[in-house]
């Protein structure tokens, strides 16, 4: 049985021991299509207050925001301080638990390019001060990203390891505009590829199950970002939380999410048609408690996995 090709993987070829990302989630960061620049509400999907990392006691900055036109800064200092708050404990414990030995900076929550230039640059350059920590991950959206950012990234990119992670989640546009996405899929392709020619490492995140959306179309979404030349992929299940649009539309039955067995499915035959070089980070996703309205097989990450590798399994394959 061949494992398919893990993120982990990649990062213990490359570094010769654990390498773990540390999730973080800096106050004032948010969304263009939160704060209305692009679009109000967010993707009919997200429930906004819940969107954050798992980082413990954060002093949160409440009614402070930044954008790409913020002028100043007034809280950069103490966002600094939340960084190295939330590393010191989340990287103890990795090593505590799991043996990490080094670490990527993952900034997780909302758009983390999303803020002026002098302010990203001081927290990715005081993550890459930190004990171990052998590079970035940097979660953003396509639309919220300068030419300035990414060449100073590409630059960080010359001795660490920088990754950029994009929500492309599909390629469909009439998709893209039924859950109040934004932009549109030659935006992100456009900085896909833009991130790609500077040399970076590019994260796909694709959505299956999204609305109207058939299995030919996920894969044909899957197909394209693998042409795109991303380097890693993580594929999510869409799954229904209360205080969301997508709830709204799913009590009144106009959306069904996708079933388990179109979901291994499609799944499979992503993984399938996924180039060799192409790591692997996540295979599904999910919540377990009471703000998951469907579908239930959303609740147990370990019953999906088993199910994912029984799936696997006639191609010789496990995760």
């Amino acid at each position: 049985m061949q494992q398919i090709y893990t993120f982990g993987n990649y990062l213990k070829n490359k570094f010769g021991c654990k390498v773990y990302k540390v999730g973080i989630n800096i106050s004032g960061f948010t969304c263009p299509n939160i704060d209305g620049t692009v679009a109000k509400g967010g993707c009919t999907f997200c429930e906004n207050d819940s969107f954050s990392a798992s980082t413990g006691e954060v002093q949160e900055l409440k009614g402070f925001y930044l954008n790409l036109e913020s002028k100043s800064n007034p809280n950069l200092q103490k966002q600094l301080e939340q960084l190295e708050q939330q590393f010191n404990a989340i990287s103890k414990r990795q090593t505590s638990q799991y043996g990490a030995e080094k670490f990527l900076v993952y900034f997780q929550s909302f758009t983390n390019t999303y803020a002026p230039f002098e302010t990203l640059k001081a927290l990715y350059d005081k993550a890459l001060s930190f004990p171990n920590v052998v590079g970035l991950s940097i979660g953003t959206r396509s639309d919220s990203i300068t030419d300035e950012t990414l060449d100073y990234l590409a630059k960080l990119n010359e001795n660490k390891e920088i990754w950029i992670e994009f929500g492309i989640q599909s390629v469909y546009d009439e998709t893209l505009e039924k859950i109040n996405r934004g932009h549109d899929s030659q935006n992100v392709k456009e900085w896909i590829l833009k991130s790609k020619a500077k040399g970076l490492h590019v994260c796909g995140h694709l959505i299956f199950g999204l609305p109207d959306e058939t299995k030919e179309m996920m894969l044909e979404t899957s197909k394209q970002a693998y042409s795109w030349g991303i380097d890693s992929v993580k594929y999510h299940p869409l799954y229904v939380v209360k205080k969301t649009a997508l709830a709204n539309d799913f009590i009144k039955g106009k959306f069904t999410p996708i079933s388990e067995d179109d979901y291994l499915d499609v799944l499979v035959k992503s993984i399938q048609m996924k180039p060799e070089n192409v790591s692997v980070q996540r295979v599904t996703a999910g919540i377990n408690d009471n703000s998951l309205l469907s579908p239930d097989w959303c609740r147990d990450k370990n019953s999906q996995i088993k199910k994912i590798n029984k799936a696997l399994k006639p191609l010789g394959l496990k995760y």
